[in-house]
């Protein structure tokens, strides 16, 4: 099969490799979509050290099952493969799994014509319903699980507030869309690229400058979303959020960094990190998908297979306005 393999920094190569043999229990999927994310973006820059090449990348996927009891079935992939056993998975908090492992980080990922997953880790494609969209239910899934997880911890509804979203890419635009499907109509989305800032304009959102503009606005907003995640970012958010607000950390653009902890506490400000979703989250994300609540889905871009070093190094150098690119095998 060809395969799209991480070797060293910068550098993707499409290679012939074997086509995965299943496990007992597992089944064997062809990839038919698989989207690129920023935490791929990472492992390309060598910024990951749990991505070491050679590794297949890639996790937001959707495809059709070839081998195993459900074949033939079209399928959206759950990449997170977790124990089932913990007091985390048996909580319905799969995410927090401590023996989890994602494919394309401990195991070959989507970014190859096959891939093999547990069973119980597919979820069924309405039927209808274009693969290119179903990939994108991973992405959705984590921004719907942020907003939920920070919807828990507001004093009012996110829909009745002031609301920042910090990055213009997929995570960035999913999460806006995300907030304004659950009523939120004041939404503002920092972005310092000029395309993604025009393509969330093109998607009816105010859109902010930091870089041309300045701050978007001190104690301002009822809920921040950091979907960068960069020591610079955290502060603005820090920065951004009222008193009495939520902050959303979903980037992980940097490990570490000091943040004004001071006025987390004098101003009750409630600083929640998301890691990705649950089960829950995944069919939630492409129920809304497959339904259109989340608008039509032109934003996104296609790219064959062949040309994912080239859409790698465009989204690298941000020659992209689309927020999201999706390779097909």
């Amino acid at each position: 099969m060809k395969a799209l393999v991480y070797t060293e920094p910068y550098r993707l190569e499409l290679r012939d490799e074997p086509v995965p043999e299943p496990a007992p229990g597992e089944a064997l999927i062809r990839v038919h979509a698989a989207a690129i994310c920023g935490s791929d973006m990472h492992g390309y820059h060598g910024a990951d050290p749990r991505r070491r090449p050679p590794l297949v990348l890639g996790h937001e996927a959707a495809g059709e099952v070839v081998d195993g009891s459900h074949r033939g079935q079209r399928v959206v992939l759950n990449p997170l493969v977790t124990c089932g056993l913990c007091e985390d998975c048996t909580d319905g908090r799969s995410n927090l799994c401590r023996q989890r492992q994602l494919i394309g980080m401990a195991r070959p990922g989507a970014f190859a014509e096959y891939v093999t997953l547990p069973e119980r880790n597919l979820i069924p494609v309405p039927e209808g319903m274009d693969l290119n969209a179903a990939a994108l239910t991973e992405p959705t899934a984590t921004a719907l699980h942020g907003i939920h997880l920070g919807q828990r911890c507001a004093f009012r509804p996110f829909a009745e507030g002031r609301n920042l979203v910090i990055g213009g890419g997929a995570i960035g635009a999913l999460s806006a869309l995300v907030l304004r499907w659950l009523g939120a109509g004041d939404v503002t989305v920092a972005e310092t690229n000029p395309l993604r800032a025009a393509a969330m304009e093109r998607l009816g959102f105010a859109v902010h400058d930091p870089v041309s503009a300045g701050p978007p606005g001190e104690d301002r907003f009822h809920l921040v979303v950091d979907a960068v995640g960069h020591a610079a970012t955290r502060d603005a958010a820090i920065a951004a959020v009222r008193p009495g607000g939520v902050i959303v950390h979903i980037g992980l653009g940097e490990a570490s960094s000091a943040m004004d902890a001071r006025k987390l506490t004098l101003s009750e400000i409630t600083f929640v990190g998301c890691y990705t979703y649950t089960p829950t989250d995944l069919r939630a994300a492409l129920h809304a998908l497959h339904a259109g609540a989340l608008g039509p889905l032109d934003w996104i871009e296609q790219r064959p297979l062949a040309d994912g070093d080239g859409a790698f190094a465009d989204l690298d150098a941000g020659r992209l306005a689309a927020p999201k690119v999706v390779l097909r095998p």
